[in-house]
This record gives C-alpha cells, sequence and structure tokens, in this order.
C-alpha cells in the first residue's frame, strides 16, 4: 500500500476510468477549474478564522500542530476521494453520509482510478507502521484535506477527527447555510489502549435494536470501540438461543417494573453486529453466570438448584438466583448458549458475567467458573468477566472487568500476575448510570455521585494499586438500567460524560488535563443539540450560552434501584 497523493486542480479524466497516463504536472487547468479557484481563494482571504481550533478535538490527539494559514474551505464540488480498497471506501461513504445532510453538496465518493475535482478530501492507506493499527494523519491545507492510515479503522478515526474540526452546525438533518471550514494544520494521533468501550445493559429494561444503533454512533465519534451487551439477568433473557426457545419467550416477557421485556432474534442481533462493525466498534455479548439468572430459572426449572420454577422477577435486588452447578445439565446449557452467541459474534470476546454469585461460594464458585471458562475456550473465544473470577485458574488470554471503588484489591492482582489483563470500569468513576449530584432524576448513588470531572480525574493505568500499565486492556464506561427506560434517558446519563472515558482510553496521560478536557468538551454541546441528542448540562462544563438544549422527560416516580447497596 501506497499514500495517495491529494488530487490537485490540474487532474483531469481518464477516459472510461483507467488513470490518466501523463502526469498531472503536465495537464494545463482549465478556464472553469481556474475560475472556480480564484473565487475560493478570494473567499477564504476574507473569510474569518475557522470556528474550530485544531486542538479542539475530544479524545485529544497525540500530537496537533495548528497552522492558520492553511485553513480550508471545503466548496460545493468536493469530491472524496480513496484508496482503491472496499474498505477504504466504505468509509469514504461514511464520511460523505455525514456531511451531505447539513452541507447539501453531493460529495461525490471515487478512488484514484477515477477523475477527481480540486480542492477535496483523500483518504489514503498507507505502509507508514509508525501509526499503528488505529492511528492516522489528518492534514488541512489550503489545497484540500487528506486523512492516511495503515488501515480502514484508522482512516475512520481520522474521518471522526475531521467531523469535530467542522463547525457545529455540520450536526444539522437539514442543509444550512454554513462556511464550512477547517482549521489548518496537522493531526497525529494514535490510541492509549486497544479496548475503549461502553456497556448497555439492555436485561433490567429492554431497549430496541434502533436505540441500541443510536448508542454504537455515540461511541463511534469518540472513538470508542467495543459495545458490551449485557443480555442477560434477573429481569429479563434478551438472546434468541434456538435450542433452548423458553428463554426469550418466557425468560425475555419481562423487566424492570413489570414492563414488557423483549429479545433480540438472531437476526436483530445480527443487525446490531453489522452495523457496529461498520462504524469499526466490536459487540462483546455477556451471559451472567452463574447468578443473575432468574429469568432463565423461570423459562428452565430444571436449570434450578431445588428444580422448582421460581417466580418472575421485575424488582432490582441482587445476589439470589444461581444455576445447579453441581447437575450436569447447567453445562449442557451453558455450552449450547454460549456456543450458539458465540457463533453469531465475529469479535473475539464472550463475557460470562461471574458477579454477585453470592450463594456459589468457595471451591463450588471457583469450579464452576473454571469449567464455564473451559467451554468459552472451546467456542474459540477469549473469556471476559468481572473481577469476581479472579480466584478461579487462568487460562489463556482472560481478561478481567475490574468494577470496584478501592484500588487496593489483592485478588486482582494475584490473578494479573497469573497472566490475566483487566479492563477498568471502577463503579465510583466509570458507571455511568451513578446520579451526576442529587437532584439527578434517574440513576443511583451506591457508589457516589459522579459528575464530569470524577468520570475524567483517575488514570486507568495506575488505578488498582500494583497492576502495571502493561497490564491494561482498556476501560469500559457501564451503564445500567434499573431506572433508565428510554433513549433519552440513556443519553442523559451517557452524555457528557462518555467522552470523558474516551479520552481516558484514547489519550496519552501527558495531555490529560481537566481545565483543557472541559473547554474542548463545552464545545461539544451545540453539536449534541444540533443533533437532537439529550445530555445533561453538566454546571462544570462552560457550555455556549445560546445553546438550545434537549431535555430529558419528567420522571415517572422515585427510582427504586436507588435502595441498592452492592452492584457491578
Amino acid at each position: 500500500m501506497s499514500t495517495i497523493p491529494f488530487p490537485g486542480p490540474t487532474a483531469t479524466p481518464g477516459g472510461s476510468g483507467a488513470p490518466d497516463s501523463v502526469p498531472l504536472s503536465a495537464h494545463e487547468p482549465d478556464a472553469a477549474t481556474l475560475a472556480r479557484s480564484a473565487e475560493q481563494a478570494a473567499g477564504e482571504l476574507l473569510a474569518p478564522p475557522a470556528p474550530v481550533r485544531l486542538a479542539d478535538v475530544v479524545p485529544a490527539p497525540q500530537q496537533v500542530e495548528p497552522d492558520a494559514a492553511e485553513d480550508w474551505l471545503l466548496p460545493p464540488d468536493a469530491v472524496i476521494v480513496a484508496s482503491a480498497d472496499p474498505a477504504a471506501l466504505t468509509v469514504a461513504a461514511h464520511l460523505a453520509e455525514l456531511l451531505r445532510p447539513a452541507t447539501g453538496y453531493p460529495l461525490p465518493v471515487t478512488d484514484t482510478t477515477r477523475p477527481a475535482s480540486a480542492g477535496g478530501i483523500a483518504l489514503a492507506l498507507t505502509d507508514d507502521d509508525s501509526l499503528g493499527a488505529e492511528g492516522y494523519r489528518l492534514a488541512v491545507t489550503r489545497a484540500g484535506v487528506t486523512i492516511t492510515a495503515v488501515t480502514a479503522t484508522g482512516l475512520f478515526y481520522g474521518a471522526q477527527t475531521l467531523r469535530q474540526l467542522l463547525p457545529p452546525a455540520i450536526e444539522s438533518p437539514v442543509p444550512i447555510t454554513e462556511r464550512w471550514m477547517l482549521p489548518g494544520g496537522t493531526i497525529t494521533d494514535a490510541p492509549r489502549f486497544p479496548y475503549r468501550g461502553a456497556m448497555l445493559d439492555v436485561a433490567r429494561h429492554f431497549f430496541a435494536v434502533e436505540d441500541v444503533l443510536r448508542v454504537v454512533d455515540h461511541l463511534a465519534r469518540y472513538k470508542l470501540n467495543h459495545l458490551h451487551l449485557h443480555l442477560t439477568d434477573d429481569q429479563g433473557w434478551r438472546i434468541a438461543v434456538d435450542s433452548w426457545p423458553k428463554l426469550t419467550t418466557v425468560g425475555g416477557a419481562t423487566e424492570v417494573g413489570g414492563g414488557p421485556g423483549g429479545h433480540y432474534t438472531k437476526a436483530d442481533y445480527l443487525r446490531i453486529v453489522s452495523y457496529a462493525a461498520a462504524h469499526h466498534v466490536t459487540v462483546v455479548p455477556e451471559i451472567d453466570l452463574p447468578g443473575h439468572t432468574n429469568s432463565a430459572l423461570v423459562a428452565y426449572p430444571e436449570l434450578a438448584p431445588d428444580k422448582v420454577a421460581p417466580p418472575p422477577y421485575t424488582g432490582t435486588e441482587v445476589g439470589f438466583s444461581y444455576v445447579d452447578p453441581t447437575d450436569e445439565r447447567t453445562y449442557d446449557f451453558i455450552a449450547d448458549v454460549l456456543g450458539e452467541v458465540a457463533a453469531l459474534t465475529p469479535g473475539p470476546w464472550l463475557h460470562i458475567g461471574g458477579d454477585e454469585a453470592f450463594k456459589v461460594k468457595g471451591e463450588v464458585y471457583t469450579g464452576f467458573v473454571e469449567r464455564t471458562q473451559r467451554i468459552v475456550a472451546d467456542t474459540g473465544k477469549i473469556v471476559v468477566g468481572w473481577h469476581q473470577l479472579a480466584p478461579a485458574a487462568h487460562v489463556d488470554g482472560r481478561v478481567l472487568q475490574w468494577w470496584g471503588t478501592n484500588g487496593a484489591d489483592p485478588g486482582t492482582l494475584e490473578a494479573v500476575r497469573r497472566g490475566a489483563r483487566l479492563i477498568l470500569s471502577p463503579g465510583n468513576h466509570a458507571y455511568l448510570d451513578m446520579k451526576y449530584d442529587p437532584d439527578t432524576p434517574v440513576g443511583h448513588d451506591w457508589a457516589g455521585l459522579i459528575d464530569v470531572r470524577r468520570a475524567y480525574d483517575w488514570d486507568p493505568g495506575s488505578h488498582v494499586t500494583g497492576v502495571p500499565d502493561a497490564a491494561v486492556l482498556g476501560v469500559e464506561a457501564p451503564l445500567w438500567t434499573e431506572s433508565v427506560t428510554s433513549l433519552a434517558e440513556i443519553e442523559f446519563m451517557l452524555l457528557p460524560r462518555l467522552p470523558a472515558i474516551a479520552e481516558l482510553g484514547w489519550s496519552s496521560p501527558a495531555t490529560h488535563d481537566w481545565a483543557g478536557f472541559r473547554d474542548r468538551l463545552a464545545g461539544h454541546g451545540p453539536r449534541w443539540a444540533t443533533a437532537g441528542i439529550t445530555f445533561h448540562r453538566a454546571p462544570e462544563v462552560p457550555w455556549p450560552a445560546e445553546q438550545a438544549t434537549p431535555t430529558l422527560p419528567t420522571p415517572r416516580g422515585p427510582a427504586e434501584a436507588d435502595t441498592l447497596a452492592d452492584k457491578p
């Protein structure tokens, strides 16, 4: 692979689509091209500076080199040209879809074997290994914009950065009049951690496929690359399993508060997985075991320790249910379920929960986990579980998701010494179901109140005592939904804290600065408002005064989940 030079104003059509055999420098620009170039140059000379600075990006880029003399105005006839590679062209098409609604420009997408007009955007695959698998370089000059990367993923992240460099009005769903000016200069960027994610609990309250896809959009905007779906719990089973059909027909018919519940068919789940993959997000499915299984026991009482079906559960207490760890039928069930879910999931991870199994203790618990870990390995996936799995024997690649509130954790440290890696989700920093302040209308406070600064002010690389940075796979922001019932409430709890977690996962510790982050984050409020995204207008962030903020609907009543004392 090689870098594509940006198509300049002297490019001419190459007949039936073949590259022109005459060097570009040998062509003379026609009168129309000269006139267009002169008009654009005059407009740029009269235009005010770009409204967004090159350093305003969230998450903070690795290296920023602004050059105000190179500010560039996106022209109405701009073309997006990409390397002649299907994945690169897909990213180019995605970028065009992002920019067309607000600009009203056609923004045709082409590859290097076809003609391109002057003053466009180039997406170029390169063999520059210094950028890494997810890194990119974005250069804005008076001639146009070039994004280079080793992979399509890097190009995708560069496109998300380009989106942020345009005025906030770029988020408008309809064409508006605006000067689409980008700040000149170069950004060179790559992530700190390979795993950067968020979790959505669809078990306590069920959310439609379209709502999940909207969450994927939010993740992709801030370069988060994993969506952890908590698919099963006491209140509902949300993923179809052909070999155990009553898991959804019976176990999926409930949710917190007595609502109708729901579930994803295999086609639904594949739609989520496919949409996520197109946005460079990997889905991590969780089947919580051995506890949090009341919905499964309602459907199949043979899995219960006493072989009696419990009543459906629509409350929010935890720790009372478990599958029988002494019955071979339990392991048949686990192998069938994990096998079917693994077959639907192209990503490498399979999450088995493992938390709050209060009635399965000691060697019985560790024996259950060790056997379940082997079942995961048999599917070809890597096991992930909450950090309660730590005492169990290590298997290759094992990942523990740490949700504690005290960084001193000898058990987890010992698991790391035996080879485990960690995903950091500290309950008192990263749990986005915690309230912002005492007056937040939804959410909990068992791990404390988490305003934006608290979500931002911690370091994943040193948070768990004794665990080295190299053992940290990344970060994840969970959103449990005992009290969250709608997409608007999901967005309200995610934003503006999700970008804080995203910056911890992506950006170098050297860029960590609350004052700077707060100011950069403030510029995203108008973007969300323009896009119709609900968010919390956190008082510690200096939002622009003229901003109109989508509001959260009035809550239906006090959240029962506020009584929780211990919850991952």
